[in-house]
């Protein structure tokens, strides 16, 4: 069954703002807290998830008739870590020196709360091709999250944007944004500076989705607005 422009619409909605993984849902603390110390890092790991969430749940969708409910848990994580499997060894035949980076939290996707809770909420009850496009804007969510944090993190703790880029592309450069004589933020790129970041960031969509909310009801209700004459 293919997928309709609103039904893609909603989904991406959903996964990238409404219910973002990692600013509404608060899940996958962990690679969040000890990644994001600049943004190669934290865009790279995303996008192996992003990889593993859209894969896992297509598979799981197409195959969720032929798995008994009892044991459906144990299959899930099963089919989750053996993509994975995957993308680590890819990882570590293509991109040795960022899979050294990362280290253990490639393989410790399989324990990220988001890729087994998108399984079982979305892609077990759903068709294949909407399962993978949950998967993969769930996973567009963490991505610009992490993306975002990690890119403020590294610019107030050093001062320069795409630290560790010549470990994806050979040769590449990062940004000197700040001074070279800028002493850095050490509190920006130790694991309370994240927590701070991410409660920054979820206040300004707090306060965005406040206002858009006022603007809609308003809207509305016409008299909101004018008030009562």
């Amino acid at each position: 069954m293919w997928i309709t422009r609103d039904e893609f619409r909603d989904i991406a909605t959903k996964g990238i703002w409404k219910q973002n993984t990692s600013l509404v849902q608060i899940l996958g603390l962990c690679p969040l807290l000890a990644v994001t110390t600049n943004l190669v890092n934290g865009v790279m790991l995303s996008l192996a998830t992003l990889l593993v969430m859209a894969l896992s749940n297509f598979a799981v969708s197409s195959l969720r008739h032929f798995i008994p409910y009892e044991i459906r848990i144990p299959v899930f994580i099963l089919i989750a870590a053996a993509l994975v499997t995957v993308v680590d060894l890819l990882m570590n035949a293509y991109l040795h020196g960022l899979y050294v980076v990362l280290g253990i939290f490639i393989p410790l996707i399989i324990t990220n709360c988001i890729v087994l809770a998108r399984i079982e909420a979305f892609a077990a009850k759903n068709p294949p091709v909407q399962a993978a496009s949950d998967g993969a804007m769930m996973g567009v969510g963490m991505l610009w999250t992490l993306a975002l944090i990690g890119a403020l993190r590294e610019i107030l703790g050093s001062g320069t944007l795409f630290s560790g880029i010549d470990l994806v592309i050979p040769g590449a450069q990062p940004l000197q944004l700040l001074p070279a004589d800028y002493p850095g933020l050490l509190l920006a790129i130790l694991p309370p500076g994240a927590f701070i970041v991410l409660g920054c960031i979820i206040a300004v969509k707090n306060w965005i989705d406040a206002r858009q909310a006022e603007r809609a009801l308003k809207q509305a209700n016409p008299l909101i607005a004018g008030g009562c004459q």
